[in-house]
């Protein structure tokens, strides 16, 4: 397979963006995510930073406009609209980052578990999830203090006229 070279895209990765991609290749998430492209009939391309582009993804799942896999960047979007939105480029490419970190797989767990947290907290997936909050909540798409109102469990003094 051959991936097509976006003019003005290939730059000198550095030495962290050099060892995220050789992490995630290791960890086989990238992998994975070049199976869920070629699945969905992306097209893929060559992105900024080591990463993987895979534009005009059409199933429903997951909700969001743009995920990744390992080094892969999946997004709704073509890859010219993705590249003209750097903070939700770079919100991605963090994500990319988390599964170096964790290894690959087992961010996947990892992440549900936390946006099930956030959405039981606020009723929103991304507010609380705490990768989403190091990714950037506002690059991508979260709003940063929305809290669902819990009832007290104390008692309210009643007030006498």
């Amino acid at each position: 397979m051959t991936v097509p070279r976006r003019p003005g895209t290939q730059k000198r990765l550095t030495a962290a963006q050099r060892l995220r991609q050789a992490a995630n290749l290791a960890n086989g998430s990238t992998f994975l995510g070049v199976a869920v492209a070629l699945a969905s009939r992306t097209r893929i391309s060559r992105g900024p930073r080591g990463l993987i582009l895979a534009s005009g993804y059409r199933p429903r799942l997951p909700f969001a406009g743009a995920f990744t896999l390992g080094n892969v960047v999946l997004c709704r979007c073509s890859s010219a609209e993705l590249l003209s939105r750097p903070a939700l480029l770079g919100h991605e490419e963090k994500h990319c980052t988390q599964y170096a970190w964790c290894l690959g797989a087992p961010f996947l767990p990892l992440y549900l578990l936390a946006a099930g947290w956030s959405l039981v907290r606020t009723g929103n997936p991304g507010t609380r999830n705490p990768f989403e909050r190091h990714a950037g909540l506002e690059a991508g798409g979260y709003p940063a203090h929305k809290t669902r109102r819990r009832p007290s469990r104390r008692p309210r003094p009643e007030v006498e006229a």
